[in-house]
């Protein structure tokens, strides 16, 4: 494979899975339970890490083998205060699977790999895709600043095609993504599969409260807004309350503890608590696409479906 070529491998290739799908790695959402649900529908269902300690992981990534027998993963946050204790437990669990975020994971990709896992970092620039490939990294996932959570600046389709050409390994699509148009595109720019999360957010397996599907379902394109870039670390999530108090004291300077004080446990409020006015309500910008609760296999079916009747129908134009 060359650097600027399409990569000739489909995600399903590396992953063994019947989509080529990854559920995004929410933290506080993405259960074992959830993650098992994700992989019996036919993509790579991800235990999140975030929020937890090893022990805590292990539970979870044990409830998660034990309610499937297909591939799974899990998503490690490298800002994880456990991260040591973290990365040497996935490889006694063996999990098959791991993506990583806000870090390097160079220091534990060797451990990782003798074990017999397939690491794919998330990346929101061409420079960080290029230092993951170096560590070690079998796939790169290209996050847009489109997706709910933590986000970079760049959108996917400027951000997938750069990627592409500058590394030899596969590279996967996530941001913005939750029809199948969006997942033909992000083939026709090089990906290899895509990663989704805020449509699968109004699946019936997930395990978010009724108030956050239903704020998710009501949202309109501009539903959402990003707090946090004043500290370097922006995040996308539903237009209420505490963002806009959080935006007002940004903008006058307030410091960091004051503007950590508003959010403080706020993920947990909308997850668990269905609190939609204090809460913060990750949300990615295609909230605006979302109208229905479905089960996750019709949603990752419909989106692999539609995306071939797409690509088929591309394929028969005559520019």
């Amino acid at each position: 494979m060359t650097a600027g070529l399409e990569v000739d491998m489909k995600l399903s290739d590396l992953t063994g899975t019947k989509y080529s799908i990854i559920q995004g790695g929410m933290a506080n959402i993405a259960t074992g339970e959830f993650a098992a649900a994700c992989s019996n529908a036919g993509a790579l269902g991800l235990v999140a890490s975030g929020g937890m300690n090893a022990e805590q992981l292990r539970e979870q990534i044990r409830i998660c083998k034990s309610k499937t027998d297909k591939p799974f993963g899990v998503n490690l946050m490298l800002m994880n205060p456990d991260v040591d204790n973290i990365a040497k437990m996935l490889v006694e669990e063996k999990v098959q699977f791991i993506t990583t975020g806000a870090g390097n994971p160079g220091k534990y990709m060797k451990a990782w790999k003798e074990m017999g896992a397939k690491v794919f970092p998330v990346v929101a620039s061409v420079a960080l895709a290029k230092i993951m490939v170096r560590a070690g990294a079998d796939a790169v996932i290209a996050e847009g600043g489109e997706s709910g959570g933590h986000v970079g600046d760049m959108t996917t389709m400027t951000l997938l095609p750069q990627i592409v050409a500058a590394v030899d390994v596969p590279v996967i699509a996530a941001g913005g993504i939750a029809s199948g148009k969006q997942v033909a595109a992000a083939y026709i720019l090089g990906a290899c599969g895509v990663q989704i999360g805020t449509c699968l957010l109004v699946s019936e397996e997930c395990p978010i409260h009724e108030n956050y599907k239903q704020t998710l379902i009501k949202a309109k394109d501009n539903a959402t807004t990003v707090t946090g870039r004043s500290q370097g670390a922006p995040v996308r999530i539903i237009k209420n309350e505490m963002a806009r108090e959080y935006l007002r004291l940004e903008a006058e300077g307030a410091d960091r503890e004051r503007l950590e004080q508003i959010t403080l446990g706020g993920l947990r409020r909308a997850v668990s608590e269905g609190d939609m006015i204090r809460g913060s309500v990750m949300s990615g910008q295609v909230c605006g696409q979302l109208t229905e609760i479905r089960p996750v296999a019709q949603i990752v079916s419909e989106l692999d479906k539609d995306a071939r009747q797409v690509l088929q129908q591309a394929a028969n134009l005559d520019y």
